[in-house]
């Protein structure tokens, strides 16, 4: 985490978060100092080199804060007199942002396993099997032959087959029969597989399937804004429209080739911008890259990566306002010029 300060009337600190930044290099291409400068993010993007993003000169960042202003992704956090500056009136505002609407999420997990930042937590709390169905079943140790077909075939993994080491026929000499009452749904596949019938069951639930009361599923599913890149992953992939993002760029990414300069996309023999996307929007194929704009961010980390220098992400509005500084506004605006 690299930082600069300064004090004087008011005491002023910028803080880089490396574990948020992905690279995208905004911050250094608006920093009016050069203080700011872009590390080899691809390299850092592999795991090759062991370094920050982003490298700092405190000697030449004077500290006024344009660089976290500009950062749509929490990487860049400025503070005056210990107080987050984003939170003061007086300074630009982004509005974009991720929502998931509790009361329409039915659980199902899949925004989690989408999210390419880990940046969501679907937590549930599901109802025991046992509370769900009911039955008997009994087991006759003495007809058991250890065979554990029955622990095999088990699709509840419900059934552990206890054998007595001790026994001078070893492996065909059952102790204990285990069924778990947890896990057990009285399928009746362990007495149907039995060649001894050692097992028996029978299915109360089954019988009056009708009347089985609705299952409930309750939880919440936890949104880490500060990791969050707002790439809409989650409400692309949602089945019941319960995210909602607004992304902080509108425009789209380029693919600019030039035959002649020797400047073509080498796809798979590259794969460059993808493995510096931070939001998984980047595919190769026919030895071609793709972006999915309906997830890219228009961050710029595939530009930087480029070794070809073909690829142009061009910005044609941003979730920025509150923007009052003339200066500021220029230094800003070339973010979407």
């Amino acid at each position: 985490m690299a930082s600069a300060h300064r004090e004087g009337q008011d005491n002023r600190e910028v803080i880089h978060h490396n574990d948020v930044c992905v690279g995208c290099g905004i911050c250094s291409d608006i920093c009016p100092t050069n203080a700011l400068n872009l590390g080899p993010i691809l390299p850092i993007a592999r795991g090759i080199v062991d370094m920050d993003y982003i490298r700092m000169d405190e000697h030449k960042c004077v500290v006024c804060g344009l660089c976290s202003f500009a950062c749509p992704f929490n990487a860049m956090e400025f503070k005056i007199n210990n107080l987050a500056a984003k939170n003061m009136k007086e300074y630009p505002k982004w509005s974009h942002g991720t929502n998931i609407d509790q009361e329409d999420c039915i659980l199902c997990g899949k925004c989690e396993l989408y999210c390419p930042r880990d940046a969501i937590l679907v937590r549930r709390d599901l109802p025991k099997a046992k509370n769900l169905v009911s039955g008997e079943i009994k087991t006759e140790v003495d007809n058991c032959i250890a065979c554990h077909i029955c622990e095999e075939m088990c699709p509840a993994d419900a059934i552990t087959i206890k054998t007595d080491s001790s026994s001078n026929i070893g492996r065909f000499n059952a102790s204990d029969i285990d069924i778990d009452p947890e896990k057990c749904m009285y399928c009746k596949i362990c007495q149907k597989v039995c060649p001894e019938d050692a097992i028996k069951a029978v299915c109360t639930t089954c019988m009056d399937s009708e009347n089985i009361p609705p299952v409930e599923i309750t939880g919440n599913v936890v949104l880490d804004e500060i990791s969050c890149v707002n790439c809409s992953w989650c409400e692309n992939i949602c089945p019941s429209n319960a995210a909602h993002t607004l992304k902080p760029f509108k425009g789209e990414v380029l693919l600019q080739e030039n035959e002649e300069e020797d400047k073509l996309c080498t796809g798979e023999a590259c794969h460059a911008c993808l493995d510096v996307c931070p939001c998984n929007a980047i595919t190769l194929a026919d030895n071609h890259m793709t972006v999915n704009d309906d997830v890219c961010v228009l961050c710029g980390a595939c530009e930087k990566a480029c070794p070809q220098k073909i690829l142009s992400v061009d910005r044609t509005s941003m979730e920025l306002s509150n923007i009052k500084s003339k200066s500021w506004q220029n230094i800003l605006g070339s973010l979407i010029d």
